[in-house]
């Protein structure tokens, strides 16, 4: 698949999850056969400005990576894509859907569709700063009443956007309800740029079904993802002996490498949640691991879950 001057192997993508998507989960997701996968969302001003904690969330592994940027000012934005600190992913992608309250008050995330000429100078200026493909994350609308996802997409490419990803929701919304995927098919047939839809999807069968009734080019797939990125092999015929217990102490092993284990351990409760889940373990077994605070007696618990 072709995303301006980029090519990824397939159109599967792991969309960006803030505190969920980090380097260690990119990494496996990637392996399981990702054709691309985004970093949380970054605050272009905090890279501009030199925020170690900002720095950290840019850690990269060997996967196909899109960097996920936020931001209210073009000037900043401007100054953030030609940062040697974003040499390393192959694509920036402007967040212009995220709809925590922080974010939209600050004119950033969902708020921007609400502010058409603002979020075409930020695209302008992304494009005329870097020679990487932009791309946008966006949403269908601030509410119901506000519907503007095809007007959106079309202003996102005539400000130099090459690729659009459609969450099928609004800011209202915000992850209720179902997604509409009919408005993505409309954004699809309104634009010339590779268009990924985002919503829903939790399975291979639903994900092909998807693409082949709305003729999107591809899909992003985030909380169906994860405790399963078996997804990606399904999706892209990848060989990939998946086992959800082998999985579950990889990602340790990365989260402990990365983080330490002290940081590491409560971090990785969200994903060990979500991997018991899929394994079907007890709800009394997970709350017992939730408490766990050492990886010994993790591993421990771990081996009585799955024996």
């Amino acid at each position: 698949m072709k995303i301006g001057s980029e090519t990824i192997d397939n159109p599967f993508i792991l969309a960006p999850m803030a505190g969920l998507t980090d380097v260690c989960f990119r990494k496996i997701c990637g392996e399981a056969g990702a054709g691309l996968v985004v970093t949380e969302m970054v605050s272009a001003r905090g890279l501009v400005y030199g925020s170690e904690n900002t720095l950290e969330l840019l850690a990269k592994g060997n996967e196909k990576t899109a960097v996920q940027l936020f931001c209210d000012e073009p000037g900043i934005l401007g100054d953030c894509v030609q940062l040697a600190d974003l040499d390393p992913f192959c694509i920036i992608d402007i967040n212009m859907g995220c709809i925590v309250p922080k974010i939209v008050k600050n004119h950033m995330g969902s708020a921007l569709m609400q502010d058409p000429p603002r979020a075409s100078k930020l695209i302008e200026s992304a494009r005329l700063h870097s020679k990487k493909p932009i791309s946008v994350k966006m949403r269908i609308g601030w509410d119901s009443e506000s519907i503007n996802a095809v007007d959106f997409a079309k202003m996102c490419e005539d400000s130099g956007a090459s690729l659009i990803c459609v969450h099928g929701r609004t800011r209202e919304q915000g992850y209720s309800g179902r997604a509409d995927w009919d408005e993505i098919g409309r954004v699809k047939q309104a634009v010339s740029i590779p268009v990924i839809g985002n919503g829903d999807i939790t399975s291979a069968p639903e994900a092909f079904k998807k693409i082949k009734e709305y003729g999107v080019d591809g899909v992003a797939i985030g909380r169906g993802a994860l405790g399963n990125p078996q997804i990606f092999a399904d999706l892209s015929g990848r060989e990939y002996n998946y086992s959800i217990y082998e999985t579950i102490l990889e990602h340790y092993k990365l989260a402990i490498s990365f983080y330490g284990e002290r940081r590491a351990i409560p971090l990785m409760r969200k994903h060990l949640n979500y991997y018991l889940k899929h394994a079907e373990v007890s709800k009394a077994l997970r709350a017992e691991m939730n408490t766990i605070t050492d990886y010994q007696t993790l591993l421990n618990a771990l081996t009585r879950a799955f024996d």
